[in-house]
């Protein structure tokens, strides 16, 4: 019998499946930081494959070992920044740790806390595979100076936690497209697949954006995200379950549930012109769909953000 696929939304539910400690890891948190030897005690390490949700960022200053991306290779040594978007398969070794931070974050953090257009303004969030990034000693004490303030504000208890952490998050996610950005070279480079998810990524984002803005009254489907590409709908569907694992049913329920999120944080917005707003007829559909999705209503999800 194969092995069960491991697709977990958070850290949390990756180091439950993998039958890790779980006793720095909090459910519920949607942004998380760590030293990741605090949790992996026991080394060496190695992961078998899985297909997180959710982004991260890894910056390795005193550790090595080995990760997988798709089947590519790469060694994690000191100096290097490492990034993964949602939905590629990878797998993670360790041979030694003594400082490598790890970032998780999803996109509903991302729209919330960073930026409304986070691909519009941090584009290389989209991409698929990036080599790690190596830094001098010089520029990566720049980088480990934002990463362990963030840190420090992610144990404290200020009640503007949230929003300092999305500002330094903001500082460190610039500083990296600043240094990145204009020599970078995405190794899907020539790969059609890995274009195609790409432009269906962009898509997606420019259309909800559109419908956010009143700029559009219906949601697209997988035939209209087809024509945009002028593929088929089946092949464009087929392509992006395979490369992501997820069909564009399920891309287009997860943006909706997220823009949703963020729409009803702003509490003098009736949830009734959120579900108009996100192509909904009526604002019962939207209540239907959104609980099964999250397991809560509207009225509850926002009644929590107020606690």
């Amino acid at each position: 019998m194969s092995r069960k696929e491991i697709i977990p939304d958070t850290l949390y539910e990756l180091y439950r499946s993998l039958g890790l400690p779980l006793g720095l890891l909090d459910p519920r948190d949607e942004f998380t930081i760590h030293n990741v030897r605090e949790l992996l005690p026991e080394l060496p390490y190695t992961s078998p494959s899985f297909r997180p949700n959710f982004f991260n960022f890894l910056f390795i200053k005193d550790a090595r070992g080995r990760c997988t991306i798709d089947n590519m290779a790469f060694d994690l040594e000191p100096g290097t920044i490492y990034f993964t978007n949602p939905g590629v398969y990878r797998t993670f070794g360790w041979r030694e740790i003594g400082e490598a931070y790890l970032i998780t974050f999803n996109e509903s953090y991302l729209k919330e806390n960073v930026h409304p257009d986070i691909y519009g303004e941090f584009p290389f969030l989209l991409t698929e595979t990036i080599r790690p990034l190596r830094l001098d000693a010089g520029a990566f004490v720049e980088m480990e100076r934002l990463y362990l303030q963030i840190y420090a504000e992610q144990q404290g208890d200020s009640p503007y936690k949230k929003k300092i952490i999305g500002n330094l998050f903001v500082v460190l996610l610039l500083k990296i497209k600043a240094r990145f950005w204009t020599d970078y070279n995405p190794i899907y480079e020539g790969n059609r697949g890995s274009e195609i998810v790409k432009s269906f990524k962009r898509d997606l984002e420019k259309h909800f954006r559109e419908l956010v803005h009143g700029k559009a009254d219906k949601v697209l489907r997988a035939s209209d995200y087809g024509a945009l590409q002028s593929l088929h709908p089946s092949y464009l569907n087929n392509v992006i379950k395979s490369k992501t694992g997820k069909p564009i049913t399920v891309w287009i329920a997860e943006k909706t549930v997220s823009e949703a999120k963020s729409l009803l944080q702003q509490a003098s917005v009736p949830v009734k012109e959120i579900a108009y707003t996100l192509g909904f007829g009526e604002s019962t559909h939207f209540s239907a769909f959104f609980k099964k999705q999250t397991g809560q209503s509207p009225a509850d999800f926002r009644k929590q953000m107020r606690v």
